[in-house]
């Protein structure tokens, strides 16, 4: 008998390429010193800039102005003081200054002297306090301390007040023969001016503030006696403080 013949199944080869990407050998790989020189690197901080001080003048590329309007019953308190206004504002702010007749201007102007960038703002803030009527030596606080502002409102933005309401709540704040304002100008360390209806603080921030609230409470209606007693108490805390 014949044997079978077996049927072998012809496989053609199919070469599949794999995705895989091969790992490189160690021989390929090229092996570096990692390790450093300690004494090379320089581990000490870098020094800062300096730069050579500069004057106003070359800071903005030009002179500025500040005109500062000088109402007319101020007119003979400023003739009056005008050296005393003019000499620190050139020897001490390095500023120029004049007053103009047509405009009725006191006008501030920087130079090549003029040092500090601030000085311009100093001084209008020192011409304008003596011109809302504040004394000349209290305003030239403005020019010795960095601290201090001077801030202004009216009697009708705390309350609308009209006719003798309002004559009244101005009387309350100035007190009799100035008792009141004395006090708390005394108690807060500030100044105050009353023009009319507009009321002028000179002092710090938080002197100002305590004198305001002061003052907003008499507008108010709050009698001079209970005023007294918080500004005794504010008194009494700042003592301690010190």
């Amino acid at each position: 008998m014949e044997k079978p013949v077996e049927a072998h199944a012809e496989v053609d080869s199919v070469e599949v390429n794999s995705r895989k990407r091969k790992k490189p050998l160690d021989s390929d790989v090229e092996m570096k010193d990692c390790t450093t020189n300690e004494d090379s690197v320089d581990i000490s901080p870098p020094k800062k800039p300096q730069y050579p001080p500069i004057s106003a003048a070359s800071a903005t590329g030009k002179s500025e102005r500040r005109k500062i309007p000088v109402p007319a019953h101020r007119y003979t308190p400023l003739k009056e003081n005008w050296l005393k206004i003019y000499t620190p504002v050139v020897e001490q702010l390095k500023l120029q200054v004049r007053f103009n007749i047509k405009t009725r201007n006191v006008e501030l102007r920087t130079c090549k002297s003029t040092t500090e960038i601030g000085a311009l703002q100093r001084g209008a803030d020192f011409v304008r306090a003596f011109t809302l009527g504040f004394d000349i030596d209290d305003s030239l606080a403005l020019l010795r301390l960095e601290e201090l502002y001077l801030e202004t409102f009216d009697v009708t933005d705390v309350k609308p007040l009209k006719g003798d309401h309002l004559g009244r709540a101005v009387g309350r704040l100035a007190g009799r023969n100035g008792k009141t304002k004395f006090t708390i100008e005394n108690v807060t360390k500030t100044r105050i001016v009353l023009a009319d209806t507009k009321i002028h603080l000179l002092g710090s921030f938080q002197n100002i503030k305590t004198a305001r609230r002061a003052i907003c409470n008499l507008i108010l209606g709050s009698p001079p006696s209970k005023i007294y007693g918080k500004l005794r108490t504010i008194a009494s805390r700042t003592s301690e403080s010190f």
